[in-house]
């Protein structure tokens, strides 16, 4: 009798804790929870802006920065979106400003305003983000804008910038494994630029090609896509134990492809307005073509992209003078939702 009223007991107390988790996972965290952040980069006349779409398809607001802030001066030209914790990282590179916001609130913490020069993209590493800084363009600045560039490392607890490490070079997209940054070098080089967090120095870069424009990691595989002008596209697949090389040459119907994104055992890519996806140990060309969506936008098409949860999004440019579109498509290329968010919507940001 006593084992019974003892195994009761604990069974109980089993089921009550199970309950519990169960229903502490399920408790929304805040209004944003469980959605993509759409970043419209607007047109530089001051109305950038972050829209939220949920999960479900159904949960839409086009402006929420403005709506939790009052307000407030968001920046110009927002450029990405880093995460650590529950802090959102909003980068407006025109404005020189980190919006730290809660990312479930979307309320307002802190601006990061001194240390940066065009900041472009981050990723955080042990309580520090490096934020890549295109700082002047040679377009302005013939004799070192194409060397001045470099990343900012910035303390998360007190979010300032401690320090910088100078690239050398032009620097756009960024990435972290384990301790070594990978920094895209699209415009003046064939390279990808690899920096250790731990030193803070750089070291041998890797030669992919020239315009490399996105990439990701995935099982010790870097994974980089770039177009040459004028040149066949390719995906080249860097093994970072040991950096052997292998690529992937497009042919020349896929010339100027771009928009690279890993999901489960497939690479997507785009061309124009067409979504393709080859095998991810795929060594031979073997796009296929999914879907093309419609666009009349004359700089904008497929200006942002990305594969997740058993759905491809869409973001078109527009004119990038009024608000324009985003898309969710099934992975077999169904229209699930087409929602108006603001101004030159440039990126897809998961927040699950």
């Amino acid at each position: 009798m006593k084992l019974t009223r003892v195994l009761l007991v604990a069974f109980t107390f089993a089921f009550l804790a199970s309950c519990t988790n169960d229903d502490n996972e399920n408790v929304s965290k805040g209004n944003y929870d469980n959605g993509v952040f759409i970043l419209n980069e607007g047109n530089g006349s001051g109305n950038s802006s972050v829209s939220f779409l949920g999960d479900d398809l159904t949960t839409f607001k086009q402006d929420v920065y403005g709506a939790e802030n009052g307000g407030d001066f968001f920046g110009l030209y927002v450029q990405s979106i880093f995460f650590d914790g529950d802090k959102a990282y909003v980068i407006a590179g025109g404005s020189n400003v980190i919006n730290v916001v809660n990312r479930y609130s979307f309320k307002l913490i802190t601006k990061i305003e001194t240390g940066l020069i065009t900041p472009r993209y981050g990723v955080v590493k042990n309580g520090k983000a490096y934020v890549t800084n295109a700082n002047t363009y040679a377009y302005a600045n013939p004799a070192t804008g194409n060397t001045d560039d470099f990343v900012a490392v910035i303390d998360l607890a007190t979010n300032k910038v401690e320090s910088k490490i100078n690239l050398n070079a032009t620097a756009n997209r960024i990435i972290l494994e384990g301790d070594k940054l990978y920094i895209t070098e699209p415009y003046n080089s064939d390279k990808v630029l690899v920096v250790n967090t731990v030193t803070k120095a750089l070291e041998t870069p890797i030669t992919v090609g020239s315009s490399a424009n996105t990439m990701e990691v995935k099982n010790g595989i870097l994974y980089v896509l770039a177009s040459p002008y004028g040149s066949a596209s390719k995906i080249v697949k860097v093994k970072l134990s040991d950096k052997s090389i292998t690529e992937v040459v497009f042919p020349s119907a896929l010339t100027d492809a771009g928009n690279l994104d890993i999901y489960g055992s497939k690479i997507y890519f785009t061309k124009g307005t067409g979504v393709y996806s080859m095998d991810i140990a795929a060594t031979q060309p073997s796009g296929k073509l999914i879907f093309n969506y419609s666009s009349t936008s004359q700089y904008g098409v497929m200006y942002g992209f990305a594969v997740e949860n058993d759905k491809i999004y869409i973001a078109d440019g527009g004119d990038f003078a009024s608000n324009s579109k985003a898309y969710v498509y099934s992975l077999t290329g169904t229209l699930q939702k087409e929602i108006t968010v603001g101004v030159g919507p440039n990126g897809f940001y998961f927040n699950n």
